[in-house]
Parts: structure tokens; sequence; C-alpha cells
């Protein structure tokens, strides 16, 4: 093999491979190509999420908002029964110191 043969060998080889390479990336984009008809739809699926997305943002802070409100109703109720007990408690003295007060009244008399 002369080196004319040679090179003109590689040549063929070559532009073979390159014709090759280009028909394959025609074939891919051919197939992967994306229409106008999917572009709508992605647009569509686009939106939906994005209206998803707020929703779950807007639930996300009524959550919010009434975890704080039930925290605080649970805060004042605690409130209330510990006024609720000393109050309960200061009765009961009461009443033990008035029972008291009975029975030496009828001890004495």
């Amino acid at each position: 093999m002369s080196r004319t043969e040679f090179v003109v060998a590689t040549s063929l080889m070559l532009l073979g491979a390159f014709a090759l390479g280009w028909f394959a990336y025609w074939l891919v984009n051919r197939f992967t190509r994306v229409t106008r008809a999917e572009l709508g739809e992605l647009e569509a699926m686009a939106q939906a999420l994005h209206e998803a997305e707020e929703l779950r943002d807007q639930a996300i802070a009524y959550i919010h908002d009434r975890e704080a409100e039930l925290h605080s109703q649970i805060l004042q109720a605690e409130a209330e029964l510990r006024a609720a007990m000393e109050g309960l408690r200061e009765a009961r003295r009461e009443a033990d110191d008035l029972r008291a007060a009975l029975e030496r009244a009828r001890g004495r008399g």
C-alpha cells in the first residue's frame, strides 16, 4: 500500500465516520425534538405546579397561624386553671378555718 492509497483510504474512512455521526445526530434530533403541543403541555404543567406550590405555601401559613392561636388558647386555659386552683385552695383554707372556728365555738358552749 503506497502513501497515496493510505491517505485516500484514511480520508474515505474519516468522511464515512463524519457522515455516520451526522446521520446519527440527525436521527436523535428528529426523534427528541419538542413539538408545540408538548411545549404547551409543559407550560400547563409548569402553571399547575406553580399553583400547587402557592396552595402549599398558603396551607403552611394557615397551619402556622392556627398552631399559634391554639398555643395561645392553651396558655390562656392553663392560666385560668391555675387561677381556679388557687381560688379552690383559698376556699378550702377558708372552709377549714370556719370549721375550726365552729368546733371551738361548740366546744365553749
